[in-house]
Parts: C-alpha cells; structure tokens; sequence
C-alpha cells in the first residue's frame, strides 16, 4: 500500500487514496456524515479515525519520501479531489512535517486551498486547526498576517481568518506565552458582522467566545456596544461562557 515505484509520478497518489477511502467507506458512514451538513456535501463515507489511519499508513510505508515531495502529493490529492474527505486527508498529510519544514511562503498556499478547496466548515476548521496551527505555532510572526482572509471573496476564506486564531488568544510558546491582540480580534469581527454566511457568523461567536475566557469585560462590552449589528446566534454563541444571569440580560437587548 502506498508504494512509490516513480518519485515523480505523483499523479498516481489521488487514485491511490481514493482506493483506500473507498475501501473503509460504507452507506452507514456516508448518511452518518451527511447529518453534520444540511446544506449537502459529496462524501465517500469515511470517518476521522479511518482517515487517521490512512495518514499513518502512507508515511509508514513511504518513510524516504522528503517533506517537499509529501506537500507534491498534497498538491496533486487536492487537484482531483472528487470527495470532502479525500481534501482532509490532503491537509492531513503534511500535519506532521510543517513545525520544521516548508518556509513562510506556505502560508501562500494555505490561503489558496481555503478559497479553492475547502468547500464546508469541516474542512476549513481541520486545515485551521490543526495542520496551520501547528504551522504557525513556531512561527508566531505570521499569526496576524491572516487577517486579510477576513476581506477575501470566499466564505469558507473568510471563516477561516475568525478559526486560525481561536488557539491563539492564548497559546504557550516553548518557554514564553502568546497573547494575540484583542484588538485585532474585534477589528476582525467588525469586518464581517454584516457577513451573510451562516458560516462566518457562527465563526465570529467562536472567536469572541474563546476570547471572552481572557477578555471578558471587554468582549461583554463589545457586544452591548454592537448588538444591533449582530445576529442573536452569534450572540448566544459568544455568550456561551459567560453567567446565565449575563447571557439573559445580553439577549433582552435584542
């Protein structure tokens, strides 16, 4: 399995996986995925431990393939992806490799594959998540340089620019401590308020309510101040850590 006869033959990777996807799929699979989406997703049917295993697998029996070449195949998976899960295994195969390896440009193509593949939150908060968190947590340089995301034409990039810092608000960086700026947090949120995407308002109480857990005073202030602005789920979301009594009062505004 996962035997690379050609180096250069990268091409033969997306065929490959697919295989193995297919082969873990099942219809019980595919209708238990298809409940987190309502709004429908093309799915083969596998889960998140399946597509763990197929990671593993593949560097286990490909251990001389070299960091660039594994981002190749990243590259091509994407490329053909036919199914949601084919494109989270893609983001997955690199999860390992991006605290030592690739260099900042890789940034670059994370914001192209949120515009161009990541296509339901899913796959933009695994992406987020994990695999450009662990990116960005030895290189705290560029944690602020995703707020451009925030004005892209894409939902999902736009979502994207709330989920990357939502570990960042306060993150242990071997022996310091990271603290991203709150007010970059509400600048973020003042841009896409009147966002329509379901999506990105729901990603807009993610980033406040996490937020909240170090800023409370000031992200109970902000959302006084803008509740006219926001939906009431947005508000019940970022509220979600905060006394019953508050969250009541808050909501009585409305």
């Amino acid at each position: 399995m996962f035997l690379l006869d050609d180096m250069s033959e990268y091409t033969k990777y997306a065929a490959i996986i697919r295989k193995e996807l297919q082969k873990v799929s099942t219809p019980e699979k595919i209708k238990s995925t298809k409940r987190y989406f309502p709004n429908g997703i093309t799915c083969i049917g596998a889960s998140a431990s399946d597509i763990r295993l197929i990671i593993a697998d593949f560097h286990k029996n490909n251990p001389l393939l070299s960091a660039k070449q594994v981002l190749l195949v990243t590259e091509e998976v994407l490329r053909n992806s036919v199914y949601s899960e084919e494109i989270m295994l893609a983001y997955g195969l690199i999860n390992t490799l991006v605290k030592k390896n690739y260099d900042d440009d890789l940034l670059l193509r994370f914001e192209y594959w949120l515009e161009n593949y990541s296509t339901n939150w899913a796959l933009v908060d695994d992406l987020c998540i994990k695999t450009i968190y662990n990116f960005l947590l030895v290189r705290p340089h560029l944690i602020e340089k995703t707020k451009h995301w925030s004005k892209s034409n894409v939902s999902w990039c736009r979502r994207a620019s709330n989920v990357v810092w939502v570990k960042f608000i306060k993150r242990k960086m071997k022996d310091s401590i990271y603290y991203l700026d709150k007010d970059l947090v509400f600048e973020n949120c003042d841009t896409l308020l009147h966002d329509e995407d379901e999506f990105v308002q729901k990603s807009i109480g993610w980033l406040l309510k996490v937020t909240s857990l170090q800023h409370d005073a000031e992200v109970l202030n902000y959302i006084i101040k803008k509740h006219r602005l926001m939906k009431r789920s947005t508000i019940l979301y970022a509220l979600e850590k905060f006394p019953k009594d508050i969250r009541q009062k808050v909501l009585a505004l409305k």
